[in-house]
């Protein structure tokens, strides 16, 4: 059997000890289990997919631009809109801000519930209610 989907992604980020606080909070209220640690990184798996954030010396920008060519976002699944509302709420005490707030939780359209965040370096996530 082939297997198919993500094995990974990697995020380059400027701030080792911020990215873990800010990263490692959320994915582990969404079930994600601290997988690897080493100098340079961290990483947290959920099933057989796993999430790494690395502040490697071969970065060649200071900071990550959502709106450059790259990565725009990660999209997750947060479980009900409860759970979305919870970790909205808490985000800001782990290093997130809101984005659209003027819009929560249907900045993604009439049908879409989710919370959109950005961490201090840049980086998006939306939190996509089941």
């Amino acid at each position: 059997m082939i297997k198919k989907g993500i094995h990974h992604v990697e995020l380059w980020v400027p701030d080792l000890a911020r990215a873990e606080a800010s990263w490692g909070w959320l994915l582990e209220s969404l079930g994600w289990q601290s997988y690897q640690r080493w100098d340079a990184g961290r990483s947290w798996r959920l099933d057989e997919v796993y999430i790494v954030v690395e502040r490697t010396p071969a970065l060649n920008a200071a900071e990550h631009d959502r709106h450059r060519p790259g990565l725009n976002h990660l999209a997750l699944h947060a479980g009900p809109r409860e759970n979305v509302d919870a970790l909205a709420a808490e985000a800001p005490a782990h290093g997130w801000e809101p984005l659209f707030a003027d819009r929560y939780p249907y900045a993604g359209g009439p049908d879409h519930y989710a919370a959109f965040l950005v961490d201090r370096d840049g980086f998006e996530v939306e939190l996509v209610a089941s």
